[in-house]
């Protein structure tokens, strides 16, 4: 999948479905910082639906953005700023309230992954950052805290995410 495919086919609308809940609006910090976490979470050729993709057996994190049950979802589903949005969430999309189940449903359903993904980013009481440093500082210490965290190709990442957010701008439709 292509990085525009990703911001325009997943993330865009999960990010609007979870504005619909009276989560916040679609922005293009989130957008930028989501991609690259996909980028850097499921491959910069964003083929990895799940942790070592393709494995007869993968890890233990699911979908695009690469959620552990006792990790992210955990921490979605339980922190104040987010849980009352999750469920809001699970319920429009039809996924039990429960980790197990959570956590099996985001490996195929988009919504719910890029829905989450914003949700842990929400839970920052941070401003979402803007440049590749303290994006990484967010990621990597604060939000995702990756087992083998590889700096390297987080630049990249980012870079891609910028330049297609630029391309792809909001529009009416997404923050309404």
């Amino acid at each position: 999948m292509t990085p525009a495919e990703m911001l325009t086919r997943i993330l865009d609308p999960a990010c609007t479905l979870l504005h619909s809940l009276g989560g916040p609006p679609p922005s293009d910090p989130a957008r930028v910082f989501l991609l690259a976490v996909a980028q850097q979470e499921s491959g910069a050729d964003l083929t990895a639906r799940y942790q070592g993709s393709p494995s007869p057996s993968p890890g233990p994190a699911r979908g695009w953005l690469q959620f552990e049950q006792g990790g992210a979802v955990h921490g979605v589903m339980t922190h104040a700023a987010s849980k009352g949005l999750a469920r809001a969430l699970c319920d429009s999309l039809t996924v039990a309230w429960n980790e197990p189940a959570v956590w099996r449903a985001i490996e195929g359903n988009d919504m719910l992954a890029g829905g989450f993904g914003r949700l842990l980013l929400f839970t920052d009481p941070y401003a979402i950052p803007i440049h590749p440093t303290s994006a990484w500082a967010a990621y990597d210490e604060r939000l995702w805290r990756p087992g083998k965290p590889h700096p390297e190709t987080w630049e990249t990442n980012w870079n891609v995410a910028v330049q297609t957010v630029k391309a792809h701008p909001l529009t009416q439709a997404t923050v309404a």
